[in-house]
């Protein structure tokens, strides 16, 4: 076993306390958005939650429970990632299976690597993609949410290494017994790839749950909105009450609205820190493997 150097040593107390500090700063403000939630309008009013809860209270909650905006964009964030996690991991696997075969089976990869890579550096731009989502008909609905970003070329690319990576000799076997090349996707690539899988799924999740601005541009009607485009039009219109009244009585009732928006934003977190857990085993070994240069 290789003896740490002093340098070494050194090197991995520091990495220890940085990542330790990055955590507790990233930690920190979820922390407070629960304390807020938990606490009174008038402790909030006067600066006075921290990390803690000050006067527990519900009421915050049942603000939230009385927000029937709030239940159904999320329902439509839901609904968008039961659309989006199949539709974005079958075309990903689909496009990285062909592009990690070798040169003399696909002649052509290197031309096709060209198409996923180019578009990844160089974007088309806001209005070019805006006018391509409303040419096709998806202006208003859950698809404009869904299929433009259903090929991600990141997440491909990562598929794509990963099964370079794999011993041909498992591939190999199959195509001497006759297997065709969607079986020896179905039976022998995709068992042994769960680790990438399941990076690859945790990363369409936390896209499509965090995003907000598509959902803005593409949809007319609020009540269409996913939960992120919903609280973040609530965070505006909380900033802009603020900005145009200074009355006692108006501050009163936004310090209120903002302890709701707080436990609104901490329940809006929630559902991927459940699902975090779950995959957080094969996060690491996908993301090392799939890193890999093909």
């Amino acid at each position: 076993m290789r003896r740490k150097t002093l340098g070494m040593k050194i090197f991995t107390v520091f990495n220890y306390a940085f990542l330790t500090l990055l955590a507790i700063s990233c930690l920190l403000p979820m922390l407070n958005q629960l304390a807020i939630s938990f606490s009174s309008s008038s402790a909030v009013a006067a600066g006075e939650v921290g990390l803690l809860p000050v006067d527990f209270t519900l009421d915050s909650y049942k603000y939230m429970a009385d927000k029937p905006e709030f239940w159904k964009s999320l329902s439509v964030s839901l609904g968008r990632i039961l659309l989006a996690v199949p539709i974005s991991m079958i075309v990903c696997v689909l496009a990285a299976f062909p592009l990690s075969r070798l040169d003399h089976e696909f002649p052509a990869r290197k031309y096709y690597i060209w198409v996923f890579v180019v578009p990844m550096l160089i974007g088309g731009g806001l209005i070019p993609t805006y006018m391509v989502v409303r040419n096709t008909g998806l202006i208003d609905s859950i698809w404009s949410l869904v299929l433009p970003n259903a090929v991600n070329v990141f997440n491909t690319i990562l598929l794509m290494n990963f099964f370079r990576s794999l011993p041909k000799e498992l591939e190999e076997a199959a195509y001497v017994d006759g297997a065709t090349n969607f079986r020896v996707l179905r039976m022998i690539i995709l068992p042994v790839s769960k680790p990438v899988l399941a990076t690859v799924t945790l990363f369409v999740i936390v896209n499509h749950w965090n995003s907000w601005f598509d959902g803005l541009i593409y949809l007319n009607s609020p009540m269409k909105y996913p939960l992120q485009t919903y609280l973040q039009t609530q965070v505006v219109s909380t900033n802009l009450m603020a900005l145009e009244t200074l009355r006692d009585v108006r501050q009163i009732g936004l310090i209120s609205d903002r302890t709701g928006k707080a436990a609104q934003i901490f329940l809006a977190a929630v559902p991927v820190l459940m699902i975090y857990p779950f995959l957080q085993k094969y996060f690491t070994t996908g993301i090392v493997m799939g890193s890999v240069k093909g």
